[in-house]
This record gives C-alpha cells, sequence and structure tokens, in this order.
C-alpha cells in the first residue's frame, strides 16, 4: 500500500478516508456524506469533503485495488440444506 500523507490537516486520517471511500463507494453526493459524518457526530462541510476527494481519491483507490485479491478461474460452492413443513430444500451459492 502507497502511505498517504495527512499533514496539515485538521481531521485525523481514518475521518478523512472514511469520507473519500463513502463518496466513491455509494452514490451519493458530497452533501450526503456530510450528513453522514454529521450522524456519527463529526462536523464536516462539503466542500472539505469535496477537496478530501479531489487530492486522496486516486491514492485511496489505487490502495483498495491492491487490497483485493486477485481473479482466479476456481468457483467455490456453498450447499445448504433446510427443512420447512417437512421438506428437505438444497440451496447453492457459487462465488468466485
Amino acid at each position: 500500500m502507497t502511505p498517504i500523507s495527512f499533514k496539515r490537516h485538521r481531521f485525523p486520517p481514518e475521518i478523512i478516508q472514511n469520507a473519500v471511500w463513502l463518496y466513491a463507494r455509494f452514490t451519493l453526493s458530497f452533501r450526503d456524506v456530510e450528513d453522514v459524518l454529521a450522524e456519527r457526530g463529526i462536523d464536516v462541510s462539503n466542500e472539505s469533503v469535496r477537496r478530501w476527494f479531489l487530492k486522496f481519491g486516486r491514492l485511496v483507490a489505487k490502495n483498495l485495488q491492491r487490497s483485493r485479491s486477485r481473479p482466479s478461474s476456481y468457483w467455490h460452492l456453498d450447499e445448504v440444506v433446510i427443512a420447512i413443513r417437512g421438506c428437505k430444500y438444497w440451496l447453492w451459492r457459487a462465488f468466485g
């Protein structure tokens, strides 16, 4: 992971990374991210979130891509058997 310098910022790096992640991952506006952080007791303006995203968005995205596992050609299959009113049902889930 590439280290990101958060020097000269008022908020801790965890809050900045969380705000950038919220904006990039979900279809939220800067004001929506501001509201989500306000619900958690963090008073930040939508303009600050916008500046953080412009400054740190690309770096956070690169670090997230590096931390993900590489795709492979192997698939896994989960199987669960449940009983509803005495009848057995098999549920399958495949993931790669």
